[in-house]
């Protein structure tokens, strides 16, 4: 019994050892910037330890600016892109013919490169001296009022980014419910037909607790995703996000490390560990939410 012990400890040595590396050595250091205060990084001395750096991040107007951008781009994002999601999958799994090929012309989007989606959807909103951009014609032959999506009020911009977000991610979540769609039982929706079971009650009773599990996964990653959004934001308003009130907590992080106002690991670190919390937060409330509504 021992041995058989020792064999399987042996077998999970180099994952115990990847991951003591790259995961859980990263945070103690992480940690352990973030209680340090007036931390040089030229001399890489500090005055002590205590929680000033989270006081002087939670204070910050451009990490509170920072939080509420990410917080509407979660609750905007992950609902609508998942709803939405499963109405095409929807659609796709009643098609018949051309099934095939409609899913795969879903897919490209997913697996474009970030940046060059963001330059597409720049020229498409953003206005410059010589062209109002494809959006705000279409606006204005509705007789609507132009709008500068980029560079313009704060609502277009967060309109843009959303769009945008959800643009990127709804072929990865296409791609997975349509796949649970095809594995559920079709001797369900057989004796419902027997039943006359109404197309909405087949819906809720037999086909959304199915695929449940599948949904639940996407909502999680999804939160996940939004918090560390950054490409995304950069694609589209450029590396100041700060000067465009359009910055993340990940772009929060990354300017105290590399940006303008870079050179402060404790600060990052702090910010890091917040976010972390956060995200770690919603998803204990997701799990203890999905007790009950989940379907394994």
């Amino acid at each position: 019994m021992r041995k058989n012990n020792l064999k399987g400890w042996l077998y999970l040595l180099p994952a115990l050892l990847f991951l003591g590396s790259f995961m859980v050595y990263p945070l103690i250091d992480v940690l352990v910037y973030s209680v340090e205060e007036g931390y040089n990084s030229a001399s890489q001395v500090f005055f002590g330890y205590g929680l000033y750096n989270y006081s002087y991040v939670l204070h910050d107007p451009y990490f509170l600016q920072a939080l509420k951008n990410t917080f509407i781009l979660v609750i905007i994002t992950v609902p609508l892109s998942t709803g939405f999601a499963l109405l095409i999958s929807l659609a796709l799994n009643s098609i018949q013919k051309l099934k095939d090929f409609f899913q795969t012309v879903f897919f490209p989007p997913y697996v474009t490169n970030t940046l060059a989606v963001g330059l597409v959807f720049m020229i498409l909103f953003k206005k410059t001296p010589y062209s109002e951009g494809l959006v705000n014609l279409l606006i204005s032959w509705f007789g609507g009022k132009s709008v500068d999506f980029i560079d313009g009020p704060y609502w277009a911009k967060m309109f843009v980014l959303c769009f945008y977000t959800i643009w990127v991610v709804l072929p990865f979540k296409v791609l997975i419910l349509t796949s649970a769609l095809a594995s559920v039982n079709k001797d369900y929706y057989n004796v419902a037909k027997l039943d006359a079971t109404p197309k909405w009650r087949v819906f809720t009773r037999i086909t959304l607790p199915m695929i449940s599990p599948m949904i639940f996964y996407l909502v999680i990653t999804g939160f996940i995703g939004a918090f560390k959004a950054y490409s995304d934001a950069v694609a589209l308003f450029g590396t100041d996000l700060n000067s465009a009130g359009m910055n993340t907590i990940v772009g929060y992080v990354y300017d105290m490390l590399y940006g303008n106002s870079g050179g402060y690991p404790s600060y990052a670190s702090a910010a890091a560990l917040i976010l972390f919390a956060i995200v770690l937060t919603i998803t204990c409330i997701n799990l203890m939410v999905s007790r009950d509504n989940v379907q394994y």
